[in-house]
């Protein structure tokens, strides 16, 4: 009995050391930095216990209930804003994340610093979408999706709408607008 409990707790203390030496800003499928696709957001305040949640509005309707919740370092820096969605049982889960920190990025270095060239190098494009003012570029095998500023393309399709954008349209120099992340909730 005594080497089982000894066992337990040397196995608890290295998941809790393992747990603290996390990059905090790390973006993955499943992740970023210590929020999972799991969370529930009333597990907000003990996640980013050092940092400030500001609640911005609560929508309902008939069918769904969101919130957007905005996360604040203590010194005063926007981190990210989270969007939520209710799911069965009307608990509110993560819908998609918007990242306005510049330190968070993927394990291949993609963060608002990086250039269309460097998600081209370090991931396959699965679609581009032609929006009203930014293309929408998202990723074959990550739940990141970038959108880019359309004053970057070619003249002819700055103001074209329904226009067909590939990946050549876009300059290797255009740099992010938007990083996001869509964990849509089912």
């Amino acid at each position: 009995m005594k080497k089982i409990s000894f066992f337990a707790i040397i196995s608890l203390l290295l998941f809790i050391q393992c747990k603290k030496d996390k990059d905090p800003f790390l973006i993955t499928n499943n992740e970023i930095g210590h929020l999972t696709k799991e969370i529930k957001i009333s597990q907000l305040d003990s996640i980013f216990s050092q940092d400030s949640i500001v609640k911005l509005d609560a929508k309902s309707s008939f069918i769904t209930r969101t919130e957007q919740i905005e996360i604040y370092e203590k010194g005063g820096g926007k981190l990210l804003q989270i969007n939520t969605k209710a799911e069965e049982g009307n608990e509110l889960k993560i819908n998609n994340i918007q990242i306005f920190d510049t330190r968070y990025k993927t394990d291949k270095g993609l963060s608002l610093k990086s250039t269309f060239k460097d998600l081209k190098d370090n991931y396959t494009i699965r679609s581009i979408q032609n929006g009203i003012q930014t293309v929408i570029v998202s990723l074959a095998e990550s739940d990141v999706y970038i959108t880019i500023d359309k004053s970057f393309l070619p003249e002819h399709l700055k103001n074209e709408f329904g226009a067909t954008i590939t990946e050549n349209d876009i300059p290797d120099t255009a740099t992010f607008k938007f990083l996001m992340i869509g964990w849509e909730a089912e």
